[in-house]
């Protein structure tokens, strides 16, 4: 038998190529180790992301691929076929970070009752959310459609949840306004109904594209809905936190340009509109500087002074607030094999999914 792996060129995003390598003999398997059949996965224009930076965060080192090509890591779920670890069962559910493949070996470590880590070299130094796998069997919040949701949006949501969180910590910087570009982006989405449900008295701005501005209106958590090429109409004599979901290096000068000193927080989250560089944000613009808002250093923060149990009930009393929207909000669109996968990647790569899908991929047929 053998594993597939849909592989793309780190250096051209748009060259991609599905890869077989022979599946390891279960028996051969090391000690504590777990061989997993990856089921069904999520992909979004976050997975996009972590493709454009992946050397710079070293998503590339997670999943092994040949010399120059890359595999994108996803949020997904999978079921262990093969264990040697005692306290793991085969049939178990995990869910976690899988590589856009139909197999994984994960050396299993740090196993509870909860969940357990992979304990790879190779998949050491970065963030430990990134090897961390949740043991969810009959879990009814990860069955059937809700797991789906898991996948598409429970990484997105605490995105979401962190920005929120660190936003409201700091008093919003004295902004009235709060804006977000991307408004029809899953994590933007998810962090104006946070923003929303505050009421506090700050607005709540959505910027998107003509094309998605039904939708982004639809959604009810935006108090205000703008056109990119409508931006500088908006009055600037009110304070202003921008959340830049796109990494968009023009809009986000045309911003402070149009905004000056009244622009007090410029927070950069994604990088769904690649071609602006990441690596200057700052660019000498008047008011904030913008700054990268990079969520585990927010998460180690927080549960050093709420505790780990404390951040959860926090997190988990959002994601419960969250989940009702989501049957009318988005369309789960289901693909299976390996041309199917490799048209779901291009079309999110070149913003041809609409927003109001949310993408559940399997490379076995």
């Amino acid at each position: 038998m053998t594993s597939i792996d849909f592989v793309v060129d780190r250096n051209n995003l748009h060259q991609c190529k599905v890869i077989e390598t022979p599946l390891p003999d279960p028996a051969a398997l090391p000690a504590q180790a777990l061989l997993v059949k990856v089921t069904r996965f999520a992909f979004t224009a976050n997975n996009i992301t972590y493709a454009v930076l992946g050397d710079h965060l070293k998503y590339w080192q997670l999943f092994p691929a040949p010399a120059w090509f890359g595999n994108v890591p996803v949020w997904g779920l999978g079921e262990v076929i093969a264990s040697k670890h005692p306290g793991i069962a085969t049939g178990e559910t995990l869910f976690g970070y899988f590589p856009m493949a139909t197999y994984l070996v994960i050396e299993a470590d740090d196993v509870s009752k909860r969940g357990l880590r992979d304990a790879a070299a190779h998949r050491q130094g970065v963030a430990p959310v990134y090897n961390a796998y949740s043991r969810v069997s009959g879990d009814p919040a990860f069955a059937g459609r809700q797991g789906d949701y898991q996948a598409l949006l429970r990484p997105l949501f605490m995105l979401s949840f962190l920005v929120d969180d660190f936003l409201a910590e700091n008093d919003f910087f004295g902004a009235k306004v709060a804006m977000l570009s991307s408004a029809s982006s899953k994590t933007a989405y998810g962090l104006a109904h946070l923003l929303h449900a505050r009421n506090n008295g700050i607005k709540v701005i959505g910027l998107t594209s003509a094309g998605n501005t039904s939708f982004v209106t639809s959604l009810g958590c935006y108090d205000e809905v703008v056109t990119y090429d409508s931006v500088t109409a908006l009055p600037a004599n009110s304070p202003v936190a921008y959340v830049d979901m796109a990494g968009n290096t023009p809009l986000r000068a045309t911003l402070h340009g149009h905004f000056g000193e009244q622009m007090k927080y410029s927070g950069i989250i994604g990088l769904t509109h690649r071609k602006s560089s990441p690596d200057d944000p700052a660019q000498a613009l008047p008011g904030a500087k913008p700054q990268f808002f990079f969520a585990p250093d927010q998460i180690r923060k927080r549960t050093g002074e709420l505790g780990p149990a404390g951040f959860n009930e926090r997190f988990v009393a959002a994601w419960s607030g969250f989940v009702p929207n989501l049957d009318r909000w988005m369309k789960v669109i289901e693909h299976r094999g390996p041309a199917s996968v490799q048209r779901a990647y291009l079309d999110t790569l070149n913003g041809r999914v609409p927003p109001d899908q949310g993408l559940i991929l399997s490379l076995s047929e």
